[in-house]
């Protein structure tokens, strides 16, 4: 995974006037925290943000206090109608350290014809991987697969260095046999009352 390098500066005022000001002028307030420092309070880009939160568990590198530091984020607080962001919680990680994230579950392939739909039970797959080394995401193949059939987590194939952070038992996707709808219950129904 690549880092991500972001402008920041630090935010000196608090409060809601503050952060509209900051935001109208295309920044995104956000507090850094980890590792048993006293968090920071930033001003960042709000369209590089943007587009760096696209690429699931953006690994960021922002300036802190004159050094570059790596921060992952864990939370983000959008607008409820313009979906804009409007705050982000960073954490602080170092290089060769552990952490947890999700990372998407991607399918390829088709299930066995018949009407059959794939459920995802899980979206994402928590792992634990070394944080500048974390994986985008893990595909898994469904080709074939019968109703009934199910993926467990300890079945999908992880990059080198990532393991599991969920149970292996725990079911990631299932294979759903297609329900016949009423009309054709109805039809069923009726052919053999006349016979």
């Amino acid at each position: 995974m690549s880092e991500i390098r972001l402008a920041a500066e630090t935010r000196t005022e608090f409060g809601k006037g503050a952060a509209r000001r900051a935001r109208v002028a295309g920044l995104v307030p956000a507090v850094v925290y980890g590792h048993g420092h006293t968090p920071v309070h930033l001003n960042l880009p709000g369209h590089a943000l943007m587009m760096a939160l696209k690429t699931p568990n953006a690994l960021l590198v922002v300036p802190i206090e004159g050094k570059d530091e790596y921060v992952l984020p864990k939370a983000v607080q959008r607008a409820a109608i313009k979906r804009n962001i409007e705050h982000v919680d960073l954490l602080l990680v170092k290089r060769g350290e552990k952490v947890t994230v999700e990372i998407p579950v991607l399918t390829e392939g088709e299930v066995a014809p018949g009407g059959n739909l794939v459920e995802h039970v899980l979206n994402a797959l928590p792992v634990e991987a070394e944080a500048t080394h974390l994986p985008e995401s893990v595909t898994v193949s469904i080709q074939g697969l019968e109703a009934g059939a199910s993926i467990l987590a300890k079945d999908i194939t992880l990059p080198a260095g990532t393991t599991l952070a969920v149970d292996g038992d725990t079911v990631v996707l299932q294979v759903i046999g297609a329900q016949a709808s009423q009309a054709d219950a109805d039809a069923e129904a009726a052919a053999e009352a006349s016979a």
